[in-house]
């Protein structure tokens, strides 16, 4: 049986000893296995899309990462036990993955859910692709907020860590294999590709999580500027040192329950303000 590891050492050994390779059922248990045993949740129906849910409070939309091809609502249940012991509700659907279902399948399900939520405040986030899809959300729906762990923002080169190694939990290669799968043929300029390049004018109040030694570290700090620039208010906080989505075990990296913490009081401050902190 997979135990939950709890230190960052015991963490990273549990990483190093799960294979993320062959064909998607084994990649997809693989990252079950990764995520390890999660706690229970709420099974809701939302828009026709559904979703498991933890907690009460305003509610926080929160999108699974897992580059829209492994991960699912299960896999972020500790995840989503820590932003709710913040005083939110997290509602995390179960959009569609590819390769069976291709962009913009899972949008059309994030967008169901949204919708159903209906006029309330409403906090959207996500993490790594969930993040993208987040953002995604923003631009095209009202929302309280949007809050991110280290999302995927850029596909044109202009992110400049994309070529890191060392990342313990992703790397370039896999990164765009994955997109590859999702989102099959759409240039790297497109906005709903790389969000970094869209139009942020209007976006809500934002906040990024990033990782100090994350390959992706550079597609959250051009997205914050960008957002800046744009007249977006803008929180950014990055946590030295750690690894793509460590936030997935903040029983094991204290920094993980920190930085849900912090993203749990933005939740609860924009949906007090209506998307103003």
């Amino acid at each position: 049986m997979t135990h939950r590891p709890r230190t960052e050492t015991a963490l990273r050994t549990h990483i190093d000893s799960i294979a993320m390779n062959g064909d998607i059922p084994a990649r997809r248990a693989g990252f079950a296995r990764l995520a390890g045993p999660q706690p229970g949740a709420e099974r809701v129906d939302m828009g026709g899309v559904p979703c498991l849910a933890v907690g009460d409070g305003p509610v926080l939309l929160w999108l699974h990462g897992g580059g829209y091809v492994v991960g699912s609502a299960q896999t972020h249940l500790t995840l989503a036990h820590a932003l709710a012991a913040g005083g939110v509700r997290v509602v995390l659907p179960e959009y569609r993955l590819a390769p069976e279902h291709v962009w913009p399948a899972m949008l059309d399900d994030a967008l169901a859910v949204r919708d159903a939520l209906g006029p309330r405040p409403v906090v959207v986030g996500g993490d790594s692709a969930g993040g993208h899809l987040a953002l995604a959300i923003a631009r095209r729906r009202a929302c309280a907020g949007v809050a991110l762990i280290s999302p995927n923002t850029d596909r044109t080169g202009r992110s400049a860590t994309r070529g890191r190694t060392g990342d313990a939990m992703n790397d370039d290669a896999t990164d765009a294999w994955l997109a590859a799968i999702a989102m099959p043929d759409m240039p790297p300029d497109d906005p709903d590709l790389s969000p970094l390049l869209a139009d942020l004018a209007g976006l809500a109040p934002l906040h990024i999580e990033l990782a100090g030694a994350e390959m992706l570290l550079d597609d959250g700090l051009l997205l914050a500027r960008a957002a800046a620039l744009q007249g977006v208010q803008t929180h950014l906080h990055v946590t030295p040192g750690l690894f793509h989505l460590f936030a997935l075990w903040p029983d094991a990296v204290p920094e993980g329950a920190a930085a849900l913490a912090r993203i749990a009081r933005f939740a609860t401050r924009c949906s007090a303000r209506g998307g103003s902190t």
